[in-house]
């Protein structure tokens, strides 16, 4: 038994496809090694932006000894039957054994294959799984056929504690099997000796001393922490957010927190559009008071070793990026409330929905009707404010903010609605219409709100529908599986008795169709099965 450490080293892998790839990684060693009867004991992966890595225990030296007996023909068979038995089994005649069996006297092969030595199967195994591995995107470079996500520089494989010799084909070109690793770009420029890893602990201790975190749990860790402990200390709490935390993690091999501070001029802005400028464009953590409300402090991962001099100018250039990227929301802010949201409706019409669906102003006007059909099965809604609602909730798509900040869209809608006077539940409605955006979103929070998000997402499927533009496979471009579930949630959750064939025939004759598709109703009752899994 020995252990097995496969290491590769390339460039920054795109920090959504991390995860996956180490487990799929690992996946297939430890398939590879099954499929070629060579037991093992447990595995772990690894991943940080340029190393992908699996560990395997107590890997088998050598496949066991194989002896087969296999049945031919029957010994008084033509010879034609009996060559190509000894063609398929690669022995001579006088290798055959004749015996006797209940259905008469047969031929017999006796076959034994002595197992290989696991350091001559892998090589080719490895290169095998490294030239199928299922990256989502992939790339050539030089003038090799070869495919990785990015350019891949080393591949590092060792059996117990030694180098494995072999290399991998990259079609025009080879690279050689190493053991020697990488450390940090800037704080560690020497390379890193694998030879005698005696276990993963290990693997993992060497590439810390070269200042990488190869255990993305470790690392991750260390910047919740690291992040939390400096935001206690100013006297606020850390807003969790685990898919930013993800996406940092993949993006630095040697986390180290700093704390930034948003100018106050800066929160009067919404907590939305503040959210939208430092977590969605900066890749920055926010803070937040005991009641959850944002507070102005910021924190910002860098990929260095601390060092107080650095930090500051680091942190002095963060905050200079993030005050122009607020200033410039700030303006749009002020801009777009210049007008009333309604007069924004006619620049709608310039935007297609999609082909053979009308524009976005036609849209609207479907969606103002929709809703108003709908209102009256839904308990305490006002069908004119969801009317309203509906008929304007597509309006900001055409202002500054929206423009700058596409994930704002509908959020800020409510809002110009309702600086511009609108009622508080047509500018709620606004605000809401788009939700559940997910199995982890809340519903819109008004009877109205609900109205309009089931008109627009009804509208959507029988528009695509109709057109057929329908979701086949795995791929669904117009994310109309995510709408039918969200049609489905609101009429449970909300506990809304809703008629679905009426309403759909009255989305279909405002498209101008003349019936509704016969596959929709179908699709519909498919999510619900799934839904109730």
């Amino acid at each position: 038994m020995a252990d097995l450490l496969i290491e590769l080293i390339c460039e920054e892998i795109p920090a959504r496809m991390q995860m996956r790839a180490a487990q799929d990684l690992e996946k297939l060693v430890s398939g590879a090694l099954k499929d070629a009867g060579l037991p093992h004991g447990s595995a772990r992966h690894f991943v940080a932006p340029r190393h992908l890595a699996v560990y395997i225990d107590d890997v088998a030296d050598r496949q066991e000894d194989v002896s087969e007996e296999r049945r031919g023909p029957r010994a008084d068979a033509p010879e034609q039957a009996i060559a190509g038995f000894l063609k398929s089994t690669g022995l001579a005649r006088d290798a055959l054994l004749e015996q006797d069996t209940p259905k008469g006297r047969f031929l017999f092969a006796r076959i034994e294959r002595e197992g290989s030595a696991t350091t001559a199967l892998l090589p080719d195994m490895i290169t095998r799984i490294l030239s199928d591995f299922p990256w989502p995107k992939s790339q050539r470079w030089g003038a090799t056929r070869f495919r990785w996500v990015r350019p891949l520089h080393r591949v590092n494989v060792l059996f117990d504690g030694a180098a494995l010799p072999g290399e991998l084909d990259m079609g025009g070109g080879a690279l050689a099997f190493s053991a020697t690793s990488c450390g940090h770009y800037f704080e560690h420029g020497d390379d890193i000796s694998l030879a005698g890893v005696a276990s993963a602990d290990d693997y993992v201790g060497r590439l810390r001393d070269g200042y990488v975190m190869v255990d993305r749990a470790e690392r991750r860790a260390a910047i919740v922490d690291g992040a939390s402990a400096l935001v206690d200390g100013q006297g606020a709490k850390l807003r969790v957010n685990e898919g930013l935390i993800d996406e940092i993690t993949g993006l630095v091999e040697w986390p180290h927190a700093l704390f930034g501070r948003i100018e106050d001029g800066f929160m009067s802005l919404p907590d939305e559009v503040l959210e939208a400028s430092i977590r969605v464009h900066q890749k920055y953590l926010t803070t937040e008071d005991e009641d959850g409300r944002l507070t102005p402090g910021f924190v910002v991962v860098s990929n260095r070793l601390a060092d107080a001099a650095r930090d500051d100018v680091i942190l002095a250039g963060n905050q200079r990026v993030l005050r122009a990227r607020l200033a410039d929301a700030e303006f749009f802010w002020q801009e777009d409330r210049q007008a009333p949201l309604a007069e924004a409706l006619p620049r709608l019409a310039d935007i297609v929905f999609y082909e053979g669906l009308g524009s976005v102003h036609d849209k609207a006007a479907r969606l103002a009707q929709l809703a108003a059909h709908i209102a009256p099965a839904i308990a305490g809604c006002d069908g004119a404010a969801a009317g309203e609602a509906a008929r304007l909730a597509k309006a900001d798509l055409v202002s500054g903010m929206v423009g700058e900040f596409p994930e704002l869209q509908g959020i800020m809608g409510g809002y110009y609605a309702e600086a511009g006077g609108a009622p508080a539940a047509v500018a709620s409605a606004i605000g809401d219409h788009y939700r559940p955006q997910g199995p982890a979103d809340g519903l819109p929070a008004t009877p109205e709100g609900l109205a309009v998000s089931l008109a627009d997402k009804i509208d959507s499927l029988v528009g695509f529908f109709g057109v057929g533009a329908k979701p086949t496979g795995s791929k669904d471009p117009f994310a109309l599986r995510r709408a039918a579930l969200g049609v489905i949630r609101i009429i449970l959750e909300s506990q809304t008795r809703l008629p679905l064939r009426p309403v759909l025939a009255a989305s279909a004759a405002a498209y101008g169709f003349a019936a509704v598709d016969d596959d929709l109703l179908a699709f519909i009752r498919e999510r619900l099965r799934v839904s109730l899994r």
